[in-house]
């Protein structure tokens, strides 16, 4: 009867990690389903920003007060699930304290104590986000995007933190052989009187309790990072590895139109050459993007890193002056399209069946995507090297070069440009002739 409860905590561990395993092949699979890119560059540059951006926070703090609140978190929930290490040996194998006998009594509490520090400082923190978001409604938490799901996710991963926190400290104050050590309970020390009175017995059913709720709600947290915006814990770090390198006002041709583009220019080439066999099968290559499956692997990948923090849209000049363009909703209505197509493909055993949906106009508009000035002020924004500007990008080419559905005043330019070589409707040779007035 004694290994029961190991039993049972050993079915919950297998449970929670296979569940989260299965929605990390689901979420690769997804990925992958994005065009092919060769990010094989800059490798050390790479990994500098990875370790700055990812690891070390860098653009995050950018925003003072906001960067701080987050680096607690990040610093504690990294730091404090080292402890989840003692609770799985616990679990398995029936020890209590393991690492108190190995290690000794002043390093022992140094640990826990540090631990249970973070976890206050992650409690406050995360009780002055929910301030931040639902009592003082900073605007970018309040968008046109950011209602029903969006919105609840945010405050459900601020509860979910402060149970687990709270779980934590209850943990040990109610930890009779813990608090009688009298080294590392420097917060649950205040927290114990609170069970004073209470039967011996009582007080470890309350300790048992909380060790169960506090590992079983971290699986259960674990395995909500893949429906959640939270999933950007997971993500970011691989996300500004394989983020742009290249100056951000540099945009990616296309291989095609360039190759094209050198043939016209090399004197040496026969403009009477029979063009190459192609298969008769073969599928021409599509210009620019209407769906996810267009966009290369990266740009999904961004899709599912997005943290919606909004900083990227509160940037944006379009949107602060009025105009529906939402860099955050970009990536989101991306994601939102792709777990779509994703389901499609489980609904039909891994094969995608045409729903008649798109990216496009489906979930994107046309106005959104003429309403950007590609600035770059979201790429440069965003604290997880997501950019939203290359998906906007591929998207107008598509509508420029498969639907020729440019806005008059674009077709007017580019037709002035072909005909006179300037933007402007005059005669090649008035074209001097502003700088005699």
């Amino acid at each position: 009867m004694n290994y029961i409860p190991n039993i049972l905590f050993a079915i919950a561990l297998i449970i929670g990690i296979g569940y989260f395993a299965k929605n990390v092949k689901k979420l690769l699979r997804n990925i992958k389903l994005g065009q092919d890119v060769d990010v094989s560059d800059n490798t050390s540059q790479r990994w500098k920003n990875m370790i700055n951006i990812a690891l070390g926070q860098s653009k995050m703090v950018k925003r003072p007060v906001s960067g701080f609140l987050h680096v607690i978190v990040y610093v504690g929930f990294i730091i404090i699930n080292i402890e989840v290490l003692e609770i799985i040996i616990e679990g398995l194998f029936g020890s209590h304290r393991i690492f108190s006998e190995i290690l000794p009594t002043s390093v022992y509490g140094f640990l826990i104590g540090s631990f249970e520090i973070l976890a206050a400082l992650v409690f406050v923190s995360v009780i002055i986000f929910w301030l931040r978001r639902n009592v003082i409604k900073i605007q970018r938490f309040w968008k046109a995007e950011m209602t029903g799901w969006p919105k609840n996710d945010g405050n459900i991963i601020l509860y979910i933190e402060m149970v687990l926190m709270a779980l934590f400290l209850v943990m040990n104050a109610t930890d009779l052989k813990f608090q009688s050590m009298e080294s590392g309970n420097i917060i649950s020390q205040f927290i114990a009187p609170l069970f004073n009175g209470l039967p011996e017995a009582t007080i470890h059913a309350i300790e048992r309790a909380a060790w169960w709720l506090h590992i079983l709600g971290i699986l259960g947290f674990l395995n909500y990072l893949y429906f959640s915006k939270h999933l950007h814990i997971l993500l970011a770090f691989p996300n500004t590895y394989y983020g742009k390198v290249k100056p951000k006002g540099q945009l990616d041709n296309l291989e095609a139109v360039t190759k094209e583009v050198k043939m016209m220019m090399d004197p040496d080439a026969d403009p009477y050459a029979a063009p190459a066999e192609e298969d008769e099968n073969e599928v021409p290559a599509k210009f620019g993007a209407s769906d996810v499956q267009d966009l290369n692997w990266v740009q999904l990948l961004n899709a599912y890193t997005c943290t919606e923090c909004g900083r990227c849209t509160s940037e944006c000049p379009a949107n602060l002056t009025g105009k529906k363009l939402s860099p955050r909703k970009i990536m989101m209505d991306t994601r939102d399209r792709l777990e779509e197509v994703g389901k499609n493909i489980d609904a039909n055993k891994g094969v995608f069946q045409d729903d008649g949906k798109q990216l496009l106009d489906n979930y994107i508009t046309r106005e959104e995507l003429w309403a950007c000035t590609s600035c770059n002020a979201c790429v440069e924004a965003c604290p997880v090297s997501i950019d939203p500007l290359s998906i906007i990008m591929d998207m107008r080419r598509y509508l420029v070069m498969e639907e020729s559905a440019a806005p008059m005043e674009l077709n007017n330019m580019m037709t002035n440009i072909e005909n006179n070589a300037a933007p402007w409707p005059y005669n090649q040779m008035d074209r001097l002739n502003w700088k005699n007035e």
